[in-house]
């Protein structure tokens, strides 16, 4: 569903490697989470696939459509993008956050209103209760769920997740991330998430994905990285992992 092949981006007229990703596809419905230390490249990988930054080399397919082949505002039309502080516009009420998109490519009112009020039922709002505030008039966690409402709108095949739960306290980090499971049950949406947390990836992701100086170092189940680490920088990155007492189960 998502492939990345030979991906490369380079800085400084090529003395300093950002991300150089052999190989990596991602199965459609599944939920991929990037790991790694600060500076590895996952949020650098995150913008090569939306097309915010232009990679030096190799390609990025979604179903099979080819990045370079497909114009740009095209292109990120098809995914979705949440991020950290959900980027929310406060002068907008929530129906023409989530609906801006859709109103920009002229789309049809009663469409849009009638899918804006199903992605709000669909995110655990009201749409009657929610649709005519202001993001100001939200909770943090409120928010959260109206970005990920405006991700679907279009109805990309793709949702790329930057730290979309960082800003959060931990009670409603851990609510939106059963919610998040449980609508992609529904949606079968492919999901790449950036996280600095482990517990959090290994809680979400299906498929881990640990990179380290812009290479993947390890990837696959959380057990298989655990089990199997690829070389001591996993097994060390991981560590925190492995002195848990118990195991780690979605709920």
């Amino acid at each position: 569903m998502l492939y990345l092949k030979n991906l490369k981006k380079f800085y400084n007229k090529g003395q300093i490697k950002a991300v150089d990703i052999k190989s990596l596809f991602i199965e459609k419905g599944r939920i991929a989470c990037l790991i790694g230390p600060s500076g590895c490249g996952k949020t650098s990988t995150l913008k090569m696939i939306n097309r915010l930054i232009k990679p030096n080399e190799g390609f990025i397919k979604i179903n099979g459509r080819q990045s370079e082949e497909q114009n740009p505002l095209t292109w990120r039309r098809r995914i979705g993008y949440v991020i950290q502080k959900n980027g929310l516009l406060p002068h907008l009420n929530i129906e023409d956050n989530i609906s801006l998109l859709s109103r920009v490519l002229k789309k049809e009112k009663k469409a849009v209103l009638q899918r804006v009020a199903k992605l709000l039922t669909l995110v655990g709002l009201e749409p009657s209760k929610y649709q005519k505030r202001y993001p100001i008039e939200l909770s943090g966690g409120e928010e959260q769920r109206v970005g990920i409402a405006r991700a679907l709108m279009e109805d990309p095949p793709l949702l790329l997740m930057d730290e979309p739960f960082g800003a959060l306290d931990s009670l409603t980090r851990s609510s939106l991330k059963k919610e998040l499971i449980r609508l992609n049950h529904k949606l079968k949406k492919t999901i790449l998430m950036v996280t600095h947390d482990l517990h959090e990836a290994f809680f979400m992701g299906d498929q881990l994905i640990l990179m380290n100086k812009g290479s993947i170092a390890q990837e696959g189940s959380g057990e298989e990285l655990l089990k199997n680490p690829a070389n001591s920088f996993v097994e060390n990155f991981l560590s925190e992992m492995n002195d848990r007492d118990e195991p780690i189960h979605r709920v």
